[in-house]
């Protein structure tokens, strides 16, 4: 049987001043695994980052020319990972933010054979520097993620994450913002097995810069966890939307129906009958919309399988 290769990635921006800590705690020896290395993805720092990684001793280096976002740092490290023969790939952030030592509990239910995709689930009740404010939409967002993906992962937005080499061969990333609950909603629709395991923090070494005010961070997630959904679900998507017209559309079409019926001196009643009739026809064309995303996605499934089998034939799997 071969060796089983563990490769932690970090992706950084301007990460020189946390970086160290990070990396010494990472471990080098984890069990049930033979092999661990580490890799960075520089997404296009201006500092020292790089300097400092390989000073530190880090395995992998990739780099972006310019700045493209966590999201593309986070697949560019995938597919790096891959390259590198990694047999499970676990992603962590450059701020420290997530305790090393929990790797080995993270990559459990990988070795066992229970799971593709396994999260980081935080102490969010216990974190100090989270307000109450933070707290609740967390478990908001972490809701409506579950409600959308259908896991049972209480903390969508965490980024301390363990994929086997399955996982990371068929997940892509479309949006900009983040990879955390698009991923979550892709892995259900791909068939992997998601699971989640609590694991402890460090403190803070420095404010997100992912999430720069309350407001962006609920406007871009939402906006996140909707397009996911439409993208991989889209007639179940359409169908909730239009569901909405068409219903207001058929109750004020039954009221005009009802009371042409029982009024004794017919009133035209003109407006609800046009309202009402626009309203099913706006809910009936977008389930045909639906309908035709349904279609565009099979088409997109049969792509990304394909795309797979490259991926596979490339790495000689």
């Amino acid at each position: 049987m071969s060796d089983i290769k563990l490769v932690i990635q970090i992706p950084c921006f301007n990460e020189e001043d946390t970086l160290p800590a990070t990396v010494a705690d990472l471990p080098r020896a984890v069990p049930g695994v033979d092999v661990v290395e580490w890799l960075v993805v520089d997404d296009g720092s201006s500092d020292r980052t790089v300097e400092v990684a390989r000073q530190l001793g880090v395995d992998h280096v990739v780099r972006h020319t310019t700045n493209r976002g966590l999201a593309a740092a986070f697949t560019t490290g995938l597919d790096a990972a891959l390259r590198a023969g990694a047999d499970i790939v676990v992603n962590t952030d450059a701020d420290n933010q997530y305790d090393g030592s929990c790797i080995a509990d993270l990559i459990r239910p990988i070795l066992d054979g229970g799971a593709d995709l396994v999260v980081g689930e935080r102490p969010i009740e216990q974190i100090s520097e989270f307000s109450g404010l933070k707290k609740r939409l967390q478990r908001l967002g972490s809701w409506v993620v579950r409600r959308f993906s259908g896991t049972a992962v209480r903390d969508a937005a965490s980024g301390f994450r363990a994929m086997s080499r399955e996982a990371a061969l068929r997940l892509q990333v479309f949006g900009r913002y983040s990879y955390t609950m698009e991923t979550l909603v892709q892995a259900r629709a791909e068939g992997l097995q998601v699971a989640s395991v609590p694991i402890r923090v460090n403190p803070q070494t420095r404010p997100s810069r992912l999430v720069k005010s309350t407001g962006q961070y609920v406007r871009r997630s939402a906006q996140t966890i909707v397009r996911s959904f439409a993208l991989y679900y889209p007639f179940r998507f359409f169908f909730i939307v239009g569901l909405v017209p068409f219903l207001a559309g058929a109750a004020l079409l039954a009221r005009w129906g009802i009371l042409w019926i029982v009024e004794e001196e017919y009133r035209s009643r003109l407006p609800s009958l046009l309202v009402g009739g626009v309203l099913v026809l706006v809910g009936v064309q977008i389930w045909m919309v639906g309908f035709l995303g349904d279609l565009q996605a099979a088409t997109r499934r049969q792509v990304a399988e394909a795309r797979v089998r490259e991926r596979r034939r490339e790495l000689g799997d």
